[in-house]
């Protein structure tokens, strides 16, 4: 905590010069890029990843509250309040942003340490959920502890990220050799896919699974045995909807969600998104003027808020949203590298590893909402309403600030 006093003030702080030093960085395991060196006044952390982290959480609140408001007037949430939804994502907010103080104290040599305890964690609270867990939409995802509902899924994926990272600095020497190298994490993925799949929840096994296979890749894993990693997880994810009649009639319904078969049913969700975002056109209708969240559009403060984003601010917000997510994985992306270039391997895959899980994740929520990819229960990061995934984004957000702080300290001759 000493150092706080000054983080605060970093904030705050004017913006640094950059310098002319060359330090060397690998790309992709044979070039290099120049990164700064000449000696600067130490700011902390990434001050732009902050903002940007910060806008999309109150962008998120506002639209949380628009899709949300209208709902008490369903039967189904006649007893709650219209600024329910919106009050709880403003508190769910308040204890992430204390836990995300919390782990920005934290070294990420202690998240290191702390990697494969987590990861047990993370499988004991899978398994307890299957018992004890609260039911919504024929799905057992959560654990109710009274002031929130817990979702072990979004634990389980900073778990699966943490252990990785850690797997991989473990495994370095036989990262060419795949049984000794990658058929044990592989074990690892499949025991936390098949808890999740006993919920089910297909959308959270498919992040889990991209996160290890982009942690592996970047952690050096032979190019071969990548693709046939891949190519077995898509054999795998393409056999379960095979012999899953409800995963066919999905597939078939994002095919064609405008027949008669899927209109109302499998393909109402995507019908009355793209109807969202077809009348936003342009500049949108303007900020609750939604019609579409008005008990049409299932799930808009969760799952499809960005179709209620692209009806109430139109192309230019969809536009807006996912250049804000591409800024992010890439400044984020940017952190991993430059760790690694300071032989911080573990804290460079970690921050890597979260990229991958933002980019990825808000790239599904996205091709959902707009009709490229076939419907999938994930929300997206940062913005869509949802407790355990706001504390957990930003959870990783700090860790990735953590890395970035260490890295500053050790570029400017300081000890982590």
């Amino acid at each position: 905590m000493k150092f706080m006093p000054n983080i605060i003030a970093g904030w705050f702080a004017p913006k640094e010069a950059e310098a002319a030093g060359a330090l060397p960085v690998r790309l992709g395991g044979r070039g290099s890029f120049s990164a700064s060196t000449t000696p600067a006044q130490v700011k902390g952390f990434d001050q732009p990843l902050v903002w940007v982290t910060v806008a999309l959480l109150l962008w998120g609140l506002v639209m949380v509250y628009s899709a949300s408001i209208a709902m008490p007037d369903n039967p189904k949430f006649t007893f709650y309040t219209h600024t329910h939804f919106v009050t709880r994502h403003a508190m769910s907010m308040m204890v992430a942003f204390v836990a995300a103080l919390i782990a920005f104290q934290v070294p990420v040599q202690t998240w290191e340490r702390l990697a494969p305890w987590l990861f047990v964690a993370s499988l004991v609270l899978l398994i307890l959920v299957l018992g004890v867990g609260r039911g919504v939409n024929g799905a057992k995802r959560w654990i109710s502890l009274g002031v929130m509902n817990f979702q072990p899924s979004e634990l389980a994926k900073f778990a699966v990220l943490l252990y990785a990272s850690d797997y991989m600095v473990r495994k370095m020497e036989v990262k060419e050799h795949f049984f000794r190298a990658v058929a044990p994490m592989a074990v690892a993925v499949a025991v936390i896919g098949l808890l999740l799949l006993a919920e089910p929840d297909m959308g959270a096994f498919m992040v889990i699974a991209v996160i290890a296979m982009g942690i592996l890749f970047l952690g050096g894993v032979n190019a071969r045995m990548f693709f046939l990693i891949a190519a077995v997880i898509v054999v795998a994810f393409g056999l379960m909807i095979a012999f899953s009649e409800w995963r066919r009639e999905r597939i078939f319904a994002y095919l064609d969600p405008w027949n008669d078969k899927y209109s109302m049913g499998k393909g109402y969700q995507l019908s009355h998104s793209l109807i969202a975002i077809g009348r936003g056109e342009i500049f949108g209708v303007g900020l609750g003027g939604s019609v579409e969240k008005l008990h049409w559009l299932p799930e808009a403060h969760t799952d499809f808020l960005l179709a209620v984003i692209g009806e109430e601010f139109g192309l230019v917000g969809v536009v807006a949203v996912i250049g804000m997510f591409l800024w992010m994985t890439r400044r984020i992306m940017h952190i991993g590298r430059q760790a690694i270039a300071l032989d911080r391997v573990f804290a460079g895959l970690v921050a890597q590893g979260v990229g991958v899980w933002m980019g990825f994740q808000a790239f599904i929520n996205m091709g959902v909402n707009l009709g490229a990819l076939p419907t999938k229960g994930l929300t997206l990061p940062l913005m869509s309403y949802g407790g355990s995934a706001i504390l957990i984004n930003l959870v990783a957000i700090a860790v990735v600030l953590r890395v970035d702080y260490e890295n500053r300290q050790l570029m400017h001759g300081g000890r982590v």
